[in-house]
């Protein structure tokens, strides 16, 4: 199976949250299979999630919309 790593929108070692949880920093430690594997940024011993695009936002982009707003 090859996986284009062209598609995914957050790169390894972003910081993201969740779009439920937005408290929760998690750092994006693999991309495969349109999968994420993240890990808690404050938490890095803890099992890490593995999670759809659709459910994450990055940090970045997320500041920059409410500069614009």
């Amino acid at each position: 199976m090859i996986i284009n790593d062209q598609d995914n929108r957050f790169k390894v070692g972003d910081l993201v949250h969740t779009k439920v949880n937005s408290d929760v920093k998690m750092i994006v430690r693999k991309y495969y299979a349109k999968i994420y594997y993240c890990t808690f940024a404050d938490l890095p011993m803890k099992k890490e999630l593995a999670l759809f695009e659709r459910e994450l936002v990055n940090e970045k982009q997320e500041s920059k919309q409410i500069a614009n707003h």
